[in-house]
């Protein structure tokens, strides 16, 4: 499958559907997550809080994350990682349970959008390097 937006010396790279849409649901998964957690589950303070908008920068990553734009995911990969960091910290540090388990379960779909979108991403930079040899 190649992408129409994708430059022409990439046509012919076949990539994984599954591993696109695994990272397309486990990023909007992660978007409503963060946005249940701040404002309903668990805010950081009583009656919500406006730490939801931490889900602001995921939400520009989705429209080119579903349409598997190789840049988007490039850079979405890379922002997960924050997510990633923050979920670690409260899963390790926060007082309530159910932050601990909502910080657990931050942690594990940013590795699954991470690792999705770099393997999904891996074929076209490889075929990349060997046209550029050429």
């Amino acid at each position: 499958m190649t992408q129409k937006n994708d430059k022409p010396l990439l046509q012919g790279v076949i990539l994984n559907p599954y591993l696109h849409y695994g990272t397309f649901i486990a990023l909007l998964l992660l978007f409503c997550l963060c946005i249940l957690w701040e404002l309903w589950l668990d805010p950081m303070v009583a009656g919500g809080s406006i730490y939801f908008l931490k889900a602001l920068p995921l939400m520009f990553a989705l429209y080119g994350v579903f349409k598997g734009n190789l840049y988007t995911m490039q850079w979405t990969a890379m922002l997960v990682l924050l997510y990633f960091m923050e979920g670690v910290v409260r899963w390790y540090s926060d007082i309530s349970i159910l932050s601990q388990r909502l910080g657990m379960i931050e942690t594990i779909l940013s590795v699954i959008v991470f690792f999705g979108a770099i393997l999904y991403v891996k074929p076209a930079k490889q075929h990349a390097k060997s046209y550029q040899k050429k």
